[in-house]
């Protein structure tokens, strides 16, 4: 209790102040120097030099716009020879800063509404009516069932749903790809920025570029770091992919736009830098539902004005495109809250010099006693020995007897 009482006395009625000591001695006033010079190199090296301290910052605002061009044929016994062009296979023609391109797909044709069986699997699969409930729709359901077993193929049977039929049947992907050739396909990127702070605006078609150059340059990190064509099999193979198995199941790119530039050089060195990767990381230890796809139809009628249907289940390569940067510019308050953040850092060397000088050293207690000194409350000391020496001797000299 005692103790507690003292602590919180020393609190309440003790102050604190500087005081300045000079020690003359090499380890420590080496310590202290380069304490300041590594506090020194940080505040000039890293603050001003490699994170531009003394710069505005601003993020980028951007809009994208593709182009995909590419020509390829196949030739099936389903479909006889075709030629597919981007109004085939870009499916939407546009999205929102992302392009998709169809590499494979499955075919279900000529479907029409009516009663058929349903794919066999463990629920489907039946003997007779009895395993088959009317109205009956699971999750993987390509109808609602009628509550008739009827004959799937020569020995299987199963539920009949009434649905579009002939059902989908997706069980088997067609490998190589259907569009190999959607290797050499080209996507124009267009991408225009704008930073409002600075009112800084460019584009990535830069201003030395010629239609004619534009017509014929394809992307290479070596030759051409700055055309805005990049072949889409490139694309793959710069993300460390295999096109032509990416092509059979689908999957998801990212196409990086980093544009981080200082405007307080010319506007001529503020360019884009392009880099890719694959963003559904292809994992071999877990292979369930992989890779990129969707359903959609085409719809027409037939001669005798039934409502017929194609029913395709697209696989292919989603390229998103994904735009980040900031730029810099000079000005003076950073410049200024950061030089005075430097200087106060310089107090981190006196701490340290501190703490070796008063717990590491061989003469700390001495450096101690020199650090620190206790004076008393002048008001709390008795009057008498408030008295200077000097009034205290004369007055033992007046109160010494006299002797004869």
């Amino acid at each position: 209790m005692a103790a507690c009482c003292g602590a919180v006395r020393g609190f309440l009625f003790e102050y604190d102040t500087p005081r300045i000591v000079l020690i003359r001695s090499r380890k420590v006033g080496l310590i202290n120097r380069a304490v300041q010079l590594a506090i020194l190199a940080y505040v000039i090296g890293w603050v001003f030099l490699w994170e531009k301290g003394y710069q505005e910052t601003d993020s980028v605002v951007s809009s994208v716009t593709t182009k995909v061009k590419g020509v390829t044929m196949t030739n099936t016994s389903t479909l006889g020879t075709r030629i597919w062009d981007v109004a085939d296979y870009v499916i939407p023609p546009q999205e929102k800063n992302a392009v998709f391109i169809m590499t494979n797909v499955i075919f279900t044709l000529n479907q029409s509404q009516g009663h058929c069986p349903e794919l066999p699997d463990d629920n489907t699969e039946c003997n007779n009516n009895s395993s088959c409930v009317p109205g009956y729709v699971s999750t993987h359901s390509n109808g609602i069932q009628t509550g008739a077993c009827i004959p799937y193929n020569s020995s299987i049977k199963t539920c009949e749903v009434f649905a579009w039929c002939p059902v989908e049947d997706d069980y088997h992907i067609p490998k190589p790809a259907f569009l190999q050739g959607a290797e050499n396909f080209t996507i124009l990127v267009k991408n225009n920025i704008w930073y409002p702070k600075f009112n800084f605006s460019k584009r990535n078609i830069l201003p030395t570029f010629s239609s004619t150059y534009l017509k014929n340059c394809i992307y290479d990190a070596q030759t051409d770091p700055f055309c805005p064509i990049f072949r889409l099999g490139k694309i793959v193979e710069a993300a460390g992919q295999n096109f032509q198995e990416m092509a059979v199941e689908g999957g998801v790119m990212g196409l990086q736009i980093n544009w981080d530039c200082n405007l307080d050089r010319a506007a001529s060195h503020c360019v884009p830098r392009y880099s890719f990767r694959r963003l559904d990381n292809k994992d071999s230890a877990n292979t369930v539902s992989p890779g990129y796809n969707f359903r959609f139809a085409k719809y027409y009628k037939d001669s005798s004005g039934i409502e017929t249907r194609t029913l395709i289940k697209a696989y292919g390569i989603r390229l998103d495109i994904i735009v980040f940067g900031k730029a810099g510019k000079f000005d003076v308050i950073p410049t200024m809250i950061n030089i005075g953040s430097g200087l106060a850092l310089f107090g981190v060397a006196t701490v340290l010099c501190d703490i070796v000088v008063l717990y590491c050293m061989k003469k700390r207690y001495y450096y101690r006693e020199k650090k620190y000194k206790y004076v008393e409350d002048y008001e709390l000391i008795s009057p008498w020995t408030r008295i200077s020496p000097q009034a205290n001797t004369a007055t033992a000299m007046q109160q010494r007897p006299a002797t004869h």
